[in-house]
C-alpha cells in the first residue's frame, strides 16, 4: 500500500486532483488523505472538503482569515508527521502549499514532496523557483516551457500535458459550422470583469453593426445572474436586435463564431483549443497595472503569446481596451481572410505544443513512479 496526502485549495485544484486520483495505477492500494474539495472528498472520505473557507481571492481576504489558515497549516503538518505518508502531493494553491513544503522540510519530513500544476512563478516571481528546487522532489507541469525552466534550477520536472486538451475534446462539436458573420464577445466570468470589459465590447459592437449590417454578436455569462446582467446591458445600448445573449454556452459560441474578443484568462486558451480566431483584452485599476509591470517577468499576458514568444493574438490591455481598438482588430480579422487563416494556423501550432491528451493520467503515473510504484 502507498500512502499519499493531497492538498488543494481551489475549485480547479479539486477538479484536477480528483481526476489525477482516479487515474492512479491500480497495481497497488492507495491510502489517501488531505485537504481538497467535494470531488476529492467523494473519492476518499479521508480528504476534507475545505473549499468554502480556503478558496478566497485577494490579499485582504487572506489576511482576514490568517488565524484559520495558520490553524489548518498546523493541522496539516501534524497529520503528515503522524501518518508519515510516502508522499505529499500539492496541487497549485502556492500561497499555502509552498509554505507547507517549507514547514515540512524544516520539521524533518523526509518523504516525497510532489507538485502538480506549477504556480505561474515564470510570470511573477521567478525567485521562487530556486526555493522550490530546494524543497520539492518533483514538479509536474502543464506547459512545455515550464519543464526547461524548472530543470535549469535542478528540480526534476515532467511535462504531463495540459488538462484542457481533454476537456475541450469533450465539448468540441464537429457538427457546428462557423458563421463568418458572428462575433463572439466574452468579457469574463466575474462581475467586475463584465463591468469593466463589456461596455467597450458593446461600443465595438455598435461600431461594427453600423459598418456591417450583416454582423451578429453572441455572449453569455458564467451564471444565470451574470447572463441576465449582460442581457440588460445589451438592451440598454439598444443592441438586442443584433445580440444573442445566453442562447449558447461559451464553448458553443467559441465554435460558432467567425471571430471574437475574449477576456484574458483560461477562456483564451479554451478559445485557442476550439480554433476561434480572436483578440484578447483586459483592464484592471491603474495602480494594479502599474504594480504588475514592476513584477511581471514575461512580455505578454495571453498564454498563447507567452508560448509563441510573440504576439500571435492581439492584446488590447488597459488604455487600449476601448471599443474603437476592439472594433478595428475585429474588422481586420473579419475582412481579411488571409489574416484570419494565419491566426488560425498559428493558434493551432501553439495548441499542438500542449500535448496529445491524457494529462491527468500522465500526472498520476508520474506520482506513482516517484513513490516507487
Amino acid at each position: 500500500m502507498k500512502s499519499l496526502v493531497v492538498i488543494a485549495g481551489e475549485i480547479s485544484g479539486d477538479t484536477h486532483g480528483a481526476e489525477l486520483l482516479r487515474a492512479l495505477p491500480d497495481t497497488c492500494e492507495w491510502s489517501l488523505s488531505g485537504l481538497g474539495g467535494p470531488r476529492m472528498a467523494d473519492l476518499a472520505g479521508t480528504i476534507e472538503d475545505w473549499l468554502d473557507e480556503a478558496a478566497v481571492l485577494g490579499l485582504l481576504e487572506v489576511l482576514k482569515k490568517y488565524g484559520y489558515f495558520r490553524e489548518k497549516m498546523d493541522e496539516a503538518v501534524a497529520h503528515i508527521q503522524k501518518v508519515k505518508p510516502d508522499g505529499v502531493l500539492m496541487i497549485d494553491y502556492p500561497g499555502f502549499n509552498l509554505r507547507l513544503a517549507k514547514r515540512l522540510r524544516a520539521e524533518g519530513y523526509t518523504g516525497k514532496l510532489l507538485y502538480y500544476i506549477s504556480p505561474q512563478v515564470w510570470a511573477w516571481k521567478k525567485g521562487r523557483i530556486k526555493v522550490m528546487a530546494e524543497l520539492l522532489d518533483l514538479m509536474i507541469c502543464i506547459f512545455p516551457f515550464e519543464k526547461e525552466l524548472y530543470e535549469k534550477s535542478g528540480l526534476k520536472t515532467e511535462f504531463a500535458g495540459h488538462p484542457l486538451i481533454d476537456e475541450m475534446a469533450e465539448v468540441r462539436d464537429p457538427s457546428i459550422i462557423r458563421d463568418a458573420n458572428l462575433v463572439a464577445m466574452l468579457p469574463g466570468s466575474r462581475e467586475r470583469e463584465i463591468a469593466k470589459l463589456f461596455p467597450p465590447m458593446l461600443d465595438a459592437a455598435a461600431f461594427l453593426a453600423e459598418k456591417r449590417s450583416d454582423l451578429r454578436f453572441a455572449t453569455t455569462g458564467a451564471t444565470a445572474p451574470l447572463t441576465a446582467r449582460l442581457e440588460e446591458m445589451v438592451a440598454e445600448r439598444g443592441l438586442s436586435s443584433v445580440f444573442s445573449v445566453g442562447t449558447s454556452s461559451s464553448h458553443e459560441i467559441m465554435q460558432e463564431a467567425g471571430v471574437g474578443i475574449v477576456a484574458s484568462g483560461t477562456a483564451t486558451l479554451e478559445a485557442a483549443c476550439l480554433g476561434l480566431p480572436y483578440c484578447l483584452t483586459y483592464k484592471v485599476a491603474a495602480l494594479t497595472a502599474m504594480a504588475a509591470k514592476w513584477v511581471m517577468s514575461v512580455d505578454y499576458l495571453g498564454i498563447v503569446n507567452v508560448m509563441a514568444g510573440r504576439e500571435v493574438v492581439k492584446e488590447l490591455l488597459q488604455e487600449k481596451a476601448k471599443g474603437e481598438a476592439m472594433a478595428e482588430e475585429l474588422l481586420r480579422l473579419l475582412d481579411d481572410e488571409s489574416a484570419r487563416a494565419e491566426i488560425e494556423k498559428e493558434i493551432a501550432d501553439v495548441v499542438s505544443m500542449l500535448g496529445e491528451g491524457g494529462a491527468h493520467r500522465n500526472a498520476a503515473h508520474s506520482v506513482a513512479a516517484a513513490l516507487g510504484k
